[in-house]
């Protein structure tokens, strides 16, 4: 940086205020607006509403104010990495200088966080994250698969609490759970037991660590696998206070590995307790049936065998009436069936002899319609070499001509 001119002649004396005053000035003239960058420490907020605090790094350490409706968008933590934009100015009271802020956004660990708000804000809006998606955990699953690493501490701890509670068969996929390739990998290993359907739930679980070595298990590639699986898939990795964008895909999220061991299958002792109470329940419904089924054997009359008998007859006596009823309408029927048969030749010759009458009637009028009558009466019909009729003199040469008896050819 380029050395400042002097600000004053060096012979001048200064009061203490005017002296304090002049520098307030230069330093606020000199640093109207800067961004530093640095590791918040010592943060207290005043009951005015304002914040204090000291923003450092390996060498030094400047005082930061921010004044209360200043916008802070996320927690201010000590140890946070930070970038402040704000503008130089003195404390003439403690001689010292500060920065007051106007602005403040995240460095570091801050910018991932940021990174994934902002990619978390984009799969929500495609939907992967919808609470009408979720899947509900098997009751008993008889197979577990694991993603993670056959060598890390999750994988024992999960195996662990499962021979505890409920001893499953587990099937491992092994995946690195930290660096270049663990996305895919993890991706993978969702994407191996959906296609094989050879587990009833999976497990993606890792122990905790940094930001940045959970990355993986915010990758997009991991986070659509979860979304897309079509078997129930538990989300436990890191610590209770960590978060990843599995967790908001993942049918079900537990704090830690061991919590996802947890979640996946009961105690003994809570299914003991649970098949007792079933009993309890079935043998006071068992109970209570039975009492209403004595109580209703208790109702019934029983009728003595003579009266059993004379209903019977009854019965019998009423089935004989309707049954001669129904006899005697059936024979009455075929009598009338019978009578109308009996009638059908007389119908018939009547018959006959109308279709004869019309048929007769019919030969006339054919007769007496026809082309033949005309030529016996001594007409003639002229026709050319296409037996077309020759109605006129100019009409053509004639070829034949048809008399009553017979055709003259010419």
């Amino acid at each position: 940086m380029q050395k400042p001119e002097p600000a004053v002649n060096g012979d001048t004396i200064f009061s203490v205020t005017d002296a304090s005053a002049l520098l307030k000035g230069v330093v606020e003239t000199a640093f109207p607006r800067i961004k530093i960058r640095g590791e918040l420490s010592q943060i207290t907020r005043a009951t005015s509403g304002h914040m204090y605090m000291t923003i450092k790094d390996a060498g030094a350490a400047i005082s930061v104010i921010i004044w209360r409706g200043t916008p802070v968008n996320f927690k201010l933590e000590d140890g946070l990495e930070v970038i402040i934009t704000g503008r130089f100015t003195t404390y003439p009271a403690r001689s010292n200088y500060q920065i007051v802020a106007s602005e403040i956004e995240m460095a570091g660990v801050g910018v991932i966080l940021k990174m994934l708000e902002e990619r978390k804000r984009k799969l929500a809006a495609e939907g992967l994250f919808d609470e009408s998606k979720k899947k509900p955990l098997p009751r008993l699953p008889q197979r577990i698969g694991v993603v993670t690493s056959p060598t890390g501490a999750a994988f024992q701890d999960i195996q662990n609490r499962l021979r505890e509670r409920f001893p499953v068969h587990v099937l491992l996929y092994p995946a690195t759970v930290q660096g270049a390739t663990a996305a895919a990998e993890v991706a993978a290993g969702i994407e191996y037991f959906n296609k094989m359907r050879n587990v009833d739930v999976i497990i993606v679980a890792r122990g905790g660590g940094s930001l940045e070595d959970l990355l993986p298990f915010s990758e997009e590639i991991v986070v659509r696998a979860a979304a897309a699986s079509q078997i129930p898939l538990i989300s436990g990795v890191g610590h209770e206070p960590d978060w990843m964008l599995i967790d908001f895909a993942a049918d079900h999220r537990a704090p830690t590995p061991t919590g996802a061991a947890e979640a996946v299958v009961p105690t003994k002792l809570a299914l003991i307790q649970e098949l007792d109470n079933m009993w309890v329940r079935l043998s006071g419904t068992f109970m209570t049936r039975l009492m209403n089924a004595k109580q209703r054997i208790e109702t019934i009359s029983i009728k003595s065998p003579k009266q059993v008998v004379m209903e019977h007859a009854q019965r019998l006596d009423d089935l004989g009436r309707t049954m001669n009823l129904i006899i005697t309408s059936k024979i009455t029927n075929a009598h009338q069936k019978m009578e109308i048969v009996s009638s059908f030749p007389n119908i018939l010759q009547n018959r006959m002899s109308s279709l004869s009458q019309a048929l007769n009637h019919m030969e006339q009028m054919l007769n007496s319609l026809s082309y033949k009558s005309v030529l016996s009466r001594g007409y003639a019909i002229v026709r050319d070499a296409n037996s077309k009729i020759i109605s006129r003199a100019d009409s053509g040469r004639p070829a034949s001509i048809e008399f009553a008896d017979g055709i003259l050819q010419i």
